[in-house]
Order: C-alpha cells, then sequence, then structure tokens
C-alpha cells in the first residue's frame, strides 16, 4: 500500500510539473502575441483551486491530474466584444498561431536542458559498467564478449555509466549486429566485438536488454550471512541475529543469498523453519514472515539484509561537472533522449518494437516512484526523459495534439487558406480515437505486466 501510495505522488507531482511546463509554453506565447487567455488549467475536471488574476485569466488545479490546457478567446467559438476582437486566436497570422501551438513541445524540451543541467551539476554517483560474467549459449557468449572488462562503447556511443549502456543497447533494437568496445581495468588495450542481434529477442517488460544478451553486470559479492535485522520485524521476533549464516529453509538447502531470498517470498504468513550457523552451531528457528505486495503479487518478507562487499573504488563514479561542462553534457542527453525516443516510434511503425512495450500511466508512476525513491538527482533525470517524450507525443500529426494543428496551420500556410472546419472535425475524431487506441494498449500493457 505504500509502494502505491508513493507511486501515485510521485506521478501527480511530476505530470504536475510535466503539465504546467507544457502549457506555460503556449500561455506565454499566447500572450507575447496579444491573444487574450481566458483560463490557465493543470488538470481536468472538478476545480479544487481556482484565483482570476489581474491579468484577467482564470488559473485552475484541478481534480484528474492527467493535462491540462490554456482557453484563449476564439471567435470561432467564442462571443467576442467588438473591442476583444484583435485578441483572439483566430485573429493572429498563421506564423503567430504556429509559434503558440509549438511553444508547448518546446517548453518540455527547454525543461528537459534546465533539469539535466541542474542534474549535471549536482552530479549524479554511479559505477563504471564492467561486465561480471556472461551466460554461456547467449548471443554475448557466442560474440566471446569478455568478462571481467568495462564497456566503453557501444555502436561508437561512449558509455559512462549502465544507465548509457542501456540506452544504447535500445537504440539499437531492430539492428542486424551490434559493436561492443571494452577494455579490462589494468590495461589500455581497446577490443571491439560484433555482436549478430539477428535472431535477439528483446522483451523490456521481462528482461533487461543485458539479460536479453547474456551478460551479467559486476556486482560486490553477496555472501550468505545477516549484515541487519530490522527492528520489529519477524526475523527479529524469531531470534536471527546479525552474524547468523543462512543454511537452509524449511529443509531446503540455501547456498546463496539469491536461494534463500527466493524461498522466503514463497510463505507470506506461513510458518516457515529456518536453519542458522551461529557461533559454530546449528540453529532451527520458526519465522512468519509477512505479507506484502511486490509487482502485484504478494511475497513474503521477514525485514533482514545480507552482508555485501563494498564497491571496489575504481568503479565508483560521479557524473558531476561545471557550468560550462554541464551545460553540454544536458544539451547531448537531450539530444540522445530525443533521439532515441523518435526512434523507438520509427521502430514501433516498422515492427521492430513491438507494441507489448508501449507503458501508460501504471508504468509510468511506478518509474516515478523508483527514481524518487533514488533521490533528487534521479528524479530529475526522470522528469527529463517524461518531458522530451511528452514534447515529442505531443507533435505527432494527429489532430487531436499539438502536431495535429500545425499540420493544418502548414497546410494553410502553402495553401494560402485554412483547412476547412468539416475536414478539422474529421480528423479530429480519427486522432481522438487513434489516441485512445494507444492509451488502451498502453493501459492494457500495464495491467498485464501488474497481474503476470
Amino acid at each position: 500500500m505504500m509502494d502505491f501510495l508513493w507511486n501515485l505522488t510521485s506521478f501527480v507531482i511530476a505530470l504536475g510539473i510535466l503539465v504546467t511546463v507544457h502549457e506555460y509554453g503556449h500561455f506565454w506565447v499566447a500572450r507575447k502575441n496579444g491573444v487574450k487567455v481566458e483560463r490557465f488549467s493543470v488538470g481536468f475536471g472538478k476545480p479544487l483551486w481556482r484565483k482570476r488574476g489581474k491579468d484577467g485569466t482564470e488559473y485552475i488545479l484541478a481534480m484528474i491530474p492527467l493535462g491540462g490546457y490554456v482557453k484563449m478567446l476564439d471567435e470561432r467559438v467564442d462571443e467576442v466584444q467588438p473591442e476583444d476582437k484583435g485578441k483572439t486566436f483566430n485573429a493572429k497570422t498563421v506564423y503567430q498561431r504556429i509559434a503558440i501551438v509549438a511553444a508547448g513541445p518546446l517548453a518540455n524540451f527547454i525543461f528537459a536542458l534546465i533539469a539535466l543541467y541542474i542534474m549535471f551539476l549536482i552530479g549524479v554517483p554511479s559505477v563504471k559498467p564492467m561486465i561480471g560474467d556472461i551466460v554461456p549459449s547467449t548471443i554475448a557468449a557466442e560474440a566471446n564478449l569478455p568478462k571481467d572488462s568495462e564497456i566503453i562503447s557501444i555502436a561508437g556511443k561512449r558509455t559512462r555509466d549502465w544507465q548509457d549502456v542501456n540506452l544504447a543497447l535500445i537504440g539499437q533494437i531492430g539492428n542486424k549486429e551490434i559493436t561492443i568496445s571494452t577494455k579490462k581495468t589494468d590495461s589500455q588495450y581497446i577490443s571491439s566485438v560484433t555482436l549478430d542481434t539477428s535472431d535477439w529477442q528483446f522483451s523490456p517488460d521481462e528482461m533487461s536488454a543485458l539479460t536479453s544478451l547474456g551478460i551479467t553486470p559486476y556486482r560486490p559479492k553477496v555472501h550468505n550471512e545477516l549484515a541487519a535485522v530490522a527492528e520489529g520485524s519477524p526475523a527479529e521476533l524469531a531470534g536471527l541475529l546479525v552474524g547468523d549464516k543462512l543454511i537452509a529453509v524449511n529443509d531446503v538447502l540455501t547456498d546463496s543469498w539469491e536461494a534463500f531470498a527466493k524461498e522466503i517470498k514463497q510463505y507470506p504468513n506461513k510458518d516457515v523453519a529456518i536453519t542458522t550457523m551461529r557461533n559454530g552451531e546449528i540453529l532451527k528457528l520458526i519465522v512468519i514472515p509477512s505479507r506484502i505486495e511486490q509487482a502485484g503479487k504478494a511475497i513474503g518478507y521477514i525485514g533482514v539484509a545480507p552482508r555485501v562487499d563494498a564497491w571496489p573504488k575504481s568503479l565508483l563514479i560521479e557524473l558531476s561537472y561545471g557550468p560550462i561542462d554541464s551545460f553540454k553534457e544536458s544539451a547531448q542527453r537531450t539530444w540522445d533522449l530525443t533521439s532515441l525516443t523518435f526512434s523507438m516510434i520509427g521502430k514501433l511503425i516498422t515492427g521492430d518494437v513491438s507494441v507489448k512495450n508501449l507503458s501508460g500511466p501504471i508504468g509510468i508512476a511506478q518509474g516515478a516512484g523508483n527514481s524518487a525513491s533514488h533521490g533528487f538527482v534521479y528524479f530529475l533525470g526522470f522528469l527529463a526523459l517524461i518531458s522530451i517524450n511528452l514534447g515529442i507525443i505531443n507533435l505527432l500529426p494527429l489532430p487531436v495534439l499539438d502536431g495535429g494543428h500545425l499540420l493544418y496551420y502548414l497546410i494553410e500556410l502553402f495553401t494560402g487558406r485554412e483547412v476547412s472546419e468539416k475536414a478539422q472535425e474529421a480528423g479530429f475524431k480519427i486522432g481522438a480515437l487513434a489516441l485512445l487506441m494507444l492509451m488502451a494498449i498502453g493501459l492494457f500493457n500495464d495491467f498485464s505486466r501488474v497481474l503476470s
């Protein structure tokens, strides 16, 4: 329940910020071009808060936080006083209308640039992308990708951390081969191998790009020994102590922390016999794991953590830059994310990426919650990513979106006359249907992931 509330709160905050930014872009440029703005609303439905500003605009915070709008005076839908005829949207030139409509998506790109700039200025703690192991009989194994080596670049794109690696790999979906360059920690020699990805089976909702290729990232060793026991937890109530070595769960041997955790998860609210070794003595303790929800499933939880070796200092990095370099990095990351998003849209159209990979509001809410739980700089990165996606989606040539309006104005620009109201109305219906279908697919995928 707490995870749900955290994700929901993070989602509402993120969407509220991004919708405000987008609509403010329309609002600011409309006002600069002399258009009277009657209402600026963040959210839809019943107003929770409203105020009329000195500028005559009504500002609203509404109940349903799934969008927003800026209502501009328009003779085609409003009764307009003679003195306000020059302040209507429809009275402006086609160039002014294009600027007003394009300002929303543009504001999203500018916001992403600023968010990433602040993120790089503060600094992002990360680790170098060191390969820990290669799974036999996988694409990476067939290409002889060396383990215990750092990934330097993928398809020519530098990779400083695992986020860079994942973004680069996702961008290669649909390609027949991927070139990966690596180097050993104690060497400056860079080797490159080419992975044959003609039969690459990658489903983001089931596994990561790395897992699908057979690449296991380096992780410090996790010992099958308790390093922490939460106060008041089922483990403490059963008598488990820090330093206990875990041997078995219900007489099933658990020779690793992963095996132990897997067994515990199977027994929410059920008696479990845990065999441990303490000071050379074998003990068997009865624990009743609490029931918690994880990815829509009920699992057992006892409130313990394992002893984990420290990360090697040579692998720890911080992506932090000065004022000028932070701008360069944020501009490059904005460009990379924009290019990747356009590429994914193209691959959805060609079928290289399945519509099963689309996410709806539930998936976005989970992403918001996860990033926020890791800290402010990670939440900034998430906001930048979603802001870019929001900007690009709004530029799609669907009449119900900004891109559809821009399409009509471009036609008007070249033909010298407005698109007929009948054609616009038909286009809006088609666009609304297409958008509803995409939203339905995203929601269906969200529910399928939660219930699977």
